[in-house]
């Protein structure tokens, strides 16, 4: 496994991880401040000081809000700030496999342990193409990855990734850029030699 980082200075989170017949685009849930300070902002967190402060306060307060014993506050308080960390999502990637097609993936977990983790794949033969699009998100307009898959004879849905990260555009314009290179052109090339064999065989067989 060799693994590179194509953005160190302004997006370090964004990796590439290269495998013997095939590619991971990896995204972690963390990133620099876009004030060019340097500081690590990290969305997967660890337990901190403050973790144990909100399960005190919150331990103490439900007692007498709702009736309940001090010890089984404490367990309900406990459960769902575990709860809460082992689905934080620690990273997200862009699988693909250029002979089969592309897999998005993400991973949930307590750094830095995966506990759970969603794979959806999209076969080859269905990928119609990716794109870069734009949404809102509350009053902010972010660039998102997509890929085109095909579900019917005129039908077609969007698979997002790293829709929970949702990286910055050079970040997704790196990644489109590499797919279109080892998966979407080279698709593109073989049908459009598949197309001239069969017009060829059509040609020879009718002369």
């Amino acid at each position: 496994m060799k693994q590179s980082r194509p953005l160190p200075v302004t997006h370090p989170e964004y990796s590439v991880l290269e495998f013997p017949g095939y590619y991971e685009y990896r995204i972690e849930n963390w990133h620099l401040a876009r004030d060019g300070s340097g500081r690590v902002i990290r969305g997967a967190r660890g337990l901190s000081l403050m973790d144990a402060f909100v399960v005190g306060l919150l331990a103490i307060l439900w007692p007498k809000l709702i009736g309940l014993t001090p010890k089984f506050a404490y367990g309900i308080v406990a459960t769902l700030l575990i709860w809460q960390k082992i689905t934080q999502v620690m990273h997200e990637s862009v699988v693909v496999i250029p002979q089969h097609g592309l897999q998005l993936e993400t991973h949930c977990g307590f750094p830095p342990f995966v506990f759970f983790s969603s794979k959806r794949f999209v076969a080859r033969k269905f990928l119609q193409d990716v794109i870069i699009n734009e949404g809102l998100r509350r009053w902010d307009v972010r660039y998102y990855l997509a890929a085109i898959r095909q579900t019917g004879p005129e039908s077609y849905e969007l698979d997002v990734a790293y829709e929970n990260i949702l990286p910055h555009y050079p970040v997704l314009r790196c990644i489109y850029n590499s797919i279109q290179d080892t998966l979407i052109e080279p698709a593109y090339r073989e049908l459009d030699r598949n197309i001239k064999t069969e017009r060829y065989t059509k040609i020879m067989s009718s002369s």
